[in-house]
C-alpha cells in the first residue's frame, strides 16, 4: 500500500471538515474523489501535502513513512510527494523554464532533471515553445499544463492533482487528461479530485464519493459511473 490514510479529521476553527475519513492508494494507481463543492475533496488532498494540519488520532502513511513528521516541504523533498493545487500557483514572474527548474530545489540527479524537463517539454510542446516567456503570460491551459510539469519536476512517485479541468475548454480538458494518463504510465500514482465527475471516473481506476467530510461511497470507477446515486447527484442522469 503506497498510500494508507485512517481517522483524517480536519477541523477550520470550530467548523469540522474532515470527519475520519478512511482510505488508501496502491503504487501506480489512479484513484479519483469525488463530490459537491465544500464536501471537504481539495481537503483531503492539503492535509496529505501537509499544507494544513491533521487533527490528533489521524493517520497517514506513505510507503510505511508517517507524513505527519514531515513538515509540507519535506514532504515533497524526502517522500516525493507533489501537488498541483487549484488555481495553478505558478510563479507569473518567471519564465516557464525557470518554474520547472525551481521545482527541483531538492533534487541531486542533475542528469534526470535534464532528462525529465526534455519529457515535460515532449509531453507538452506547448510549454517548450514558450520556454522563455513569463509564465504569467501564458493561456490558463498553458498555465495548467505548467503546474502539472513543475509537479513532475519535483519528483513523482504520487502527484495529487486539485481540479485539473477547472478552467479548461473541452479540448484542452481532454488532452490534459491523456497528458496524466502518460504520467501514469511511467509509473507515477495519482490522486485527483476533480468536479467533472464523469471525466473523473472515466479517468481513474477506483473512485471515493465524499459528502460533508465523509466518505458515503468507495469502489471500481466503473461500477460508479453505473450506481444510479452516483448517476443521479454527480453525473447528471
Amino acid at each position: 500500500m503506497q498510500l494508507k490514510i485512517e481517522n483524517l479529521r480536519v477541523s477550520y476553527g470550530n467548523i469540522k471538515a474532515l470527519h475520519g475519513i478512511n482510505f488508501s492508494v496502491e503504487a501506480g494507481e489512479i484513484v479519483t474523489i469525488i463530490g459537491a463543492n465544500g464536501a471537504g475533496k481539495s481537503t483531503t488532498l492539503r492535509a496529505i501535502s501537509r499544507m494544513i494540519p491533521s487533527e490528533e488520532g489521524s493517520i497517514l502513511k506513505f510507503n510505511g513513512e508517517d507524513i505527519l513528521k514531515y513538515s509540507a516541504d519535506k514532504v515533497v523533498a524526502k517522500l516525493g510527494i507533489s501537488h498541483v493545487p487549484e488555481g495553478r500557483r505558478i510563479f507569473g514572474n518567471l519564465t516557464v523554464t525557470e518554474n520547472l527548474i525551481l521545482a527541483t530545489f531538492a533534487r541531486k540527479d542533475k542528469k534526470q532533471i535534464v532528462k525529465d524537463k526534455k519529457w515535460v517539454f515532449d509531453l507538452f510542446t506547448r510549454l517548450e515553445e514558450r520556454k522563455d516567456q513569463l509564465a504569467g503570460t501564458l493561456s490558463g491551459g498553458e498555465q495548467q499544463m505548467l503546474a502539472v510539469g513543475r509537479a513532475y519536476m519535483s519528483g513523482h512517485k504520487i502527484m495529487l492533482l486539485d481540479e485539473p479541468s477547472m478552467g479548461l475548454a473541452p479540448l484542452l480538458m481532454l488532452d490534459m487528461f491523456d497528458a496524466l494518463k502518460e504520467i501514469n504510465k511511467l509509473g507515477t500514482t495519482i490522486l485527483l479530485v476533480e468536479q467533472n465527475a464523469r471525466l473523473a471516473l472515466k479517468f481513474a481506476q477506483r473512485g471515493y464519493v465524499i459528502e460533508n467530510g465523509l466518505f458515503v461511497l468507495e469502489g471500481e470507477a466503473d461500477n460508479l459511473l453505473t450506481n444510479p446515486d452516483v448517476k443521479k447527484a454527480y453525473l447528471g442522469a
